[in-house]
């Protein structure tokens, strides 16, 4: 293929992405222009409401989110594909049900998309430019400023929801999203024109903290997915009874989806849960030291929130569990721990049994907010 490709022979390239894209483990691969759209003042909106709490990155890089040319110099096309995640007889709601265990977000479960994601993204990536003979490639998974779903959205993959959340009409929600940014001129996919939430409010009344406040609007400093792993500080003691024993991430707002219904389970091997944490006690989680932590959590996103943070939210769980003599003595063993950040939660949630901490704690709870 020469250096100019013909449009004759970019519409081929397209019909080879897709098949390298199937090949590579992806579900569906959709193509759209470099322009934000009306998604740039609904970001700058949210920003200004100040509903992205802490995660100052999402102001910091001003509208390279919103504009691909602005993030890398020449982009045409954004390629936006996705890839299912849920795995198979993952008892999601049960789980809820089952107030001494812990729940973890079932996209976390087994290894860290990113890295899986990433990779197979460089391989099309290389595929294509050794096809093309021709153009520039850059791909992301939640590696860089992008507006992904907003993308994801004019390449024809789905609609925002309601919920916030991607939805596609025929694999609801529950798989991941990562692009590759060229300056070559593929053709365009048809974007996704409307929104099928219709009258549904599901995922608005189902969420456990009200952080919706209203129909595509997602106050984040009261969702249990930031609170858990965005959140570095003290958590409100208002919302902690309302956690629940969602330990990592919440997944109520896709669970309730009746779009859901279509989703298909992962074939990923490495999207399998490990260390059985799809069904344990959280006072077996809370007895993991720091070294167990690492080790458990090696090429897992759970990984990134650390281990004084791990404690603190599973000491939030336990303080939301029945009580019981395990709950009560996993919280004692940590009624001393040198953070202040876990002592904290650790001393309401044993509060929360009626249990006086251990003496010689410190009961000062001087945790950052």
């Amino acid at each position: 293929m020469p250096n100019q490709p013909s449009a004759s022979q970019l519409q081929a390239l397209v019909s080879d992405i897709r098949q390298w894209s199937s090949e590579l483990g992806f579900q569906q691969v959709g193509i759209t222009d470099a322009e934000p759209g009306d998604n740039e003042a609904y970001l700058e909106r949210w920003l200004a409401a100040g509903h992205h709490g802490n995660m100052d990155y999402m102001q910091r890089h001003g509208t390279k989110r919103s504009r691909p040319r602005e993030l890398v110099p020449g982009t045409a096309r954004v390629i936006s594909l996705r890839m299912d995640y849920l795995p198979q007889d993952s008892h999601a709601q049960q789980l809820l049900e089952q107030t001494d265990k812990a729940y973890i977000s079932r996209y976390a479960l087994g290894r860290d998309y990113h890295k899986l994601i990433r990779k197979r993204l460089a391989t099309l990536a290389t595929r294509i430019e050794k096809a093309a003979q021709a153009g520039n490639y850059r791909a992301f998974v939640d590696s860089a400023p992008v507006l992904e779903r907003a993308f994801a959205e004019k390449a024809g993959l789905g609609w925002i929801a309601k919920n916030t959340m991607l939805i596609n009409a025929e694999a609801g929600s529950w798989f991941f999203l990562g692009e590759i940014f060229t300056d070559l001129p593929l053709p365009l996919d048809e974007p996704q024109r409307h929104k099928h939430c219709g009258t549904c409010t599901a995922c608005l009344d189902v969420c456990p903290t009200d952080a919706f406040t209203g129909p595509f609007q997602l106050d984040a400093r009261r969702c249990i997915s930031y609170l858990t792993i965005e959140y570095a500080g003290s958590i409100d003691e208002e919302l902690r009874p309302l956690m629940g024993n969602r330990v990592f991430g919440c997944d109520d707002c896709q669970l309730c989806c009746p779009w859901n219904k279509f989703a298909q389970f992962t074939a990923e091997p490495d999207f399998k849960p490990r260390h059985g944490l799809d069904n344990a006690e959280l006072a077996q989680l809370m007895q993991w030291d720091e070294a167990t932590y690492l080790r458990n959590t090696e090429g897992s996103a759970i990984r990134r929130i650390g281990h004084q943070r791990w404690l603190r939210n599973i000491a939030i769980a336990l303080g939301n569990a029945p009580t019981s003599a395990a709950v009560v003595e996993a919280l004692q063993a940590h009624s001393n721990h040198s953070s202040a950040l876990v002592r904290e939660h650790v001393h309401w949630a044993l509060a929360q049994h009626g249990v006086t901490p251990a003496s010689g704690s410190d009961p000062d709870n001087s945790a950052s907010h």
